[in-house]
């Protein structure tokens, strides 16, 4: 094959991502109205109409303005929909999001057809130019963490809704209790990051040694049966199993149950996409901050591994469930993922819940940001957060990798978070 039927390969396979990838986008948005769509239920998170727009924001900056002669669909929306690139210009103040009703959702539909009718024009003539494929890649990847949020967005303004309302009543349960067994790893070098072979993000890189120690780590994730047993022993009442840190915020937000937790007739009920259900004491815990990770292993007399050790001990790891699977099947409700056995390693790492790691979020040794405003993509959050691992039930399956780094504020609840302990 030649080398340019082999680039008219590719970008078409691009293209085939793409379509893929925005095409999703909208499948989420589909079961929510246009209220649903406007409405911001707290500063952390963004109206799902928000996401769809600046996620076309993305690629219309920049993929579609780097072209010559291009227009911009609306001028006032590099305002509205820049989230953080301060290189790019002024931003909309995250916290307020829920007050921009205009454009409305229909305008937003529009903006996104302009751009992709567009861009797969260009992916589909084969003239990408070779320096725009590396942003094309790091959008759908983007696009892919909104989808997430979406999720995990609409499921918290849903939440405070005093009728409980079900994203997808579709009900599922896919649970199987494992024993509570340990996987002992010998110390010594290890190989960490991204090996360099498919798409990483720059916060992976570089590839590296590291030095750990023999440790042992868990072959399940906490489930929430075990959680209830750390809530039964005063856990939230007594303040020395919690961080300074940690105990203050117990205190000032009055935490009783990890997020979406409430008790009705004397049983734990939690709020899910599918509404309010039982407390199944199989499933993962899950939507706990790293302030409740790290108290309930203080408790259980273990710890939190850290991302190196979690990395390492993810090459014996068994996968679990993903987003797009289940929605595609109309089930993209289950509140954890399940939990499975394992006898070569440990089980469900990989799209239960987003596990915290004791590390805090830091450059690996040589990093260095990409050049331009995509180097505004990572490496400026590097201060103030923990390490999260293994994607969850909300992460499309192509999006997960051992490598990735996901990374959140210690106090941080309403996304799919949980936890495995180590020792």
């Amino acid at each position: 094959m030649s080398s340019s039927s082999t680039e008219t390969s590719d970008t078409h396979l691009l293209a085939d991502s793409y379509q893929r990838v925005r095409d999703f986008s909208e499948q989420i948005a589909a079961p929510l109205s246009a209220e649903d769509c406007m409405a911001q239920s707290m500063p952390d998170t963004s109206p799902t109409r928000w996401h769809l727009a600046h996620t076309t924001w993305f690629f219309e900056t920049f993929i579609l303005g780097s072209q010559p002669g291009y227009k911009a669909f609306d001028e006032q929306f590099s305002f509205l929909f820049n989230s953080y690139y301060n290189s790019l210009g002024e931003q909309f103040p995250r916290s307020q999001r829920g007050l921009i009703s205009r454009p409305g959702l229909k305008r937003t539909w529009e903006y996104r057809r302009h751009v992709d009718q567009l861009l797969l024009e260009l992916l589909r003539s084969d003239k990408l130019p070779e320096s725009l494929r590396h942003p094309l890649e790091v959008g759908l990847n983007h696009e892919q963490q909104h989808q997430e949020l979406m999720l995990t967005d609409v499921k918290h303004l849903l939440s405070c809704n005093p009728l409980y309302p079900a994203y997808q009543s579709n009900p599922f349960a896919d649970t199987e209790a494992s024993a509570n067994r340990w996987f002992d790893f010998d110390g010594g070098i290890v190989d960490i990051g991204h090996p360099g072979s498919g798409f990483a993000y720059d916060n992976e890189l570089p590839h590296h040694q590291t030095l750990l120690q023999n440790f042992s780590i868990a072959a399940q994730p906490v489930t929430c049966g075990q959680f209830i047993d750390f809530i039964n022993d005063d856990g939230y009442k007594r303040p020395d199993h919690w961080l300074s840190a940690g105990w203050s915020t117990v205190q000032q937000q009055n935490w009783t149950a990890p997020l979406y937790w409430r008790k009705q007739d004397n049983q734990w009920m939690q709020f899910t996409l599918a509404g309010l259900v039982p407390v199944d004491p199989d499933w993962s815990v899950s939507h706990v901050s790293y302030f409740e990770a790290d108290a309930f292993a203080r408790w259980s007399g273990a710890r939190l591994p850290t991302e190196f050790e979690w990395e390492h001990a993810s090459h014996q790891a068994s996968s679990g469930h993903f987003a797009d699977r289940l929605i595609k099947k109309g089930l993209a409700i289950h509140p954890t993922g399940s939990v499975t056995a394992n006898d070569d390693g440990p089980a469900n790492m990989f799209g239960g819940v987003w596990e915290w790691t004791s590390s805090s979020y830091e450059a690996y040794p040589g990093y260095k940001p990409p050049a331009g405003a995509l180097g505004e993509y990572n490496g400026k959050f590097m201060c103030n957060q923990y390490v999260l691992r293994g994607g969850s039930v909300a992460t499309s399956s192509d999006h997960i990798r051992k490598t990735y780094r996901n990374f959140f504020p210690a106090d941080t609840r309403w996304q799919f978070s949980g936890l495995r302990l180590a020792r």
